[in-house]
């Protein structure tokens, strides 16, 4: 890839410099040729025009020894036509045929070819035009006799071997410029390509070991300019997939926890139910009290799976969103008075000390009565649960600003710091053997999670190990829809 990447730069340099220098060779050209070819006609419509050459010609054209006259008038004028005799001369030709009868050619040369300008000469028209496009430059004016005849014509051809060479000199200069743009284009795509290839190839590595699974490998962001932001990219992108991951992983590892949960809790109240229907079965000649007291553990078994797959069902109603509130207005204090005289019983029958406390004149709030009575059954029956006998629970509620609170205050075992965060997880126990033993799923605080934030409430919990537990349920006045 560095090698390959490299190539291609160089490669496009040279390209690009042998494109440029193309262009300009061509344009250098075309606007030698233009200039050369526009000065020449300039020159020479400005000296047949503007001097007394013509006039003067057409005077020795008529004396004797005329051809010998105009030519040394000719060469007299030499100057101001740019005749050098190597790439610029004059011919005198014949009116008639267009035959060369004196010329300025050191080669002396006589025979040249016949050019539309000397056509138009011979027909009378001067000719001070031509195409740059063509590879010679000429002019042709008539000289007429005293009778309106064409008697001679006054021929000026260059074969732009100066254009030539100048052109010559231009190609050999920009082929050196195009040499030593080479020279410099690889130098600096070497130094290019290093400058880029650094963090391309970081990235490269992180890539590769990302697909390895090693997330942990981040690029130095060393600039701001794109590659600088495709660095920083990369290592929030490859941050995230690792925060995914890991949240893939936790979330695998609860839902084997919960599946093996789950059977754990049915299996358990089945195989008694199997172990006891079996003993009943298999002995005609059991005691009418210990028959009595079987199918009771059967009964108590059955309705403790039938209670976890309710409230499995609860749960699985809450995930999919298909649970709904019956929300309305109702008394938050009404709700709590009765929930503690359902629980004042069982608490007496555990010596529990129950104590009620409310604020006077309590908001009235937005919900669903019964759920909400449901969380504080569960939390308080938690309560119950955890705090040996003798124990005290303390109820609170009162309201802040748009919020009305419940506080359940126990004596219990309470929980342990590591276990605190984990307390509202499906089928989680602090204390396994002992909630079992009450009979408990270990969905009631999930449960009541769920309830309340489904009313824009939430749920504290503090606990101090061997001392007790608080639990305080916070819910807005006005139901989900005021937040």
């Amino acid at each position: 890839m560095n090698k390959s990447f490299r190539i291609k730069l160089v490669f496009i340099m040279l390209l690009v410099i042998l494109l440029l220098m193309t262009v300009v060779l061509v344009f250098l050209i075309l606007s030698v040729q233009s200039f050369y070819t526009a000065q020449f006609y300039s020159q020479m419509e400005s000296v047949i025009t503007h001097t007394e050459l013509v006039s003067d010609l057409r005077i020795e054209s008529g004396k004797e020894g005329a051809v010998v006259s105009m030519y040394n008038l000719l060469s007299v004028f030499s100057g101001e036509l740019g005749i050098d005799k190597s790439t610029r001369n004059f011919y005198i030709l014949d009116g008639m045929t267009g035959e060369v009868l004196e010329t300025s050619d050191p080669d002396n040369n006589m025979r040249i070819n016949v050019t539309p300008n000397i056509l138009r000469a011979i027909l009378g028209e001067e000719a001070l035009k031509g195409s740059s496009r063509a590879d010679y430059m000429d002019v042709a004016f008539p000289i007429t006799s005293a009778g309106g005849n064409v008697a001679y014509v006054i021929y000026i051809l260059d074969n732009k071997q100066t254009v030539q060479s100048l052109n010559a000199e231009i190609f050999s200069l920009i082929l050196e410029a195009v040499l030593i743009g080479f020279v410099i284009s690889i130098v600096v795509s070497l130094v290019i390509s290093k400058t880029l290839l650094s963090p391309i190839q970081g990235i490269t590595k992180a890539a590769e070991a990302m697909a390895d699974g090693d997330f942990s490998r981040k690029i130095n962001v060393e600039s701001e300019d794109e590659i600088g932001i495709l660095a920083t990219t990369f290592n929030d992108m490859a941050a995230q997939i690792e925060a995914m991951l890991e949240e893939l992983k936790n979330a695998e590892l609860l839902r084997r926890e919960f599946v093996a949960n789950v059977s754990h809790e049915l299996r358990t109240p089945l195989t008694s139910i199997r172990t006891y229907a079996e003993t009943i079965s298999d002995n005609q000649e059991i005691p009418k009290e210990t028959e009595t007291e079987f199918l009771r553990v059967i009964m108590n078994e059955s309705d403790r799976m039938t209670k976890i797959v309710q409230d499995l069902l609860e749960l699985s109603r809450f995930d999919s969103g298909n649970t709904t509130l019956s929300l309305e207005p109702f008394s938050i204090e009404r709700s709590v008075r009765e929930v503690y005289a359902a629980i004042a019983l069982e608490a007496r029958k555990r010596n529990h000390e129950l104590n009620l406390e409310l604020e006077w004149k309590m908001p009235m709030i937005h919900g669903d009565r019964a759920r909400i009575e449901q969380v504080l059954m569960n939390i308080i029956t938690n309560a119950l649960k955890y705090t040996p006998d003798g124990g005290t629970i303390d109820i609170y509620s009162g309201s802040s600003g748009n919020n009305v609170w419940i506080k359940i205050v126990d004596t219990g075992i309470g929980i342990p710091k590591d276990d605190l965060a984990r307390v509202f997880d499906r089928f989680y126990r602090v204390d396994k053997a002992r909630t079992r033993e009450s009979g408990g799923t270990g969905l009631g605080l999930s449960i009541a999670k769920e309830i309340v934030t489904k009313h824009g409430g939430d749920i504290n919990v503090e606990s101090t190990p061997g001392e007790g537990t608080s639990v305080t349920v916070i819910l807005p006045v006005g139901g989900a829809e005021s937040l």
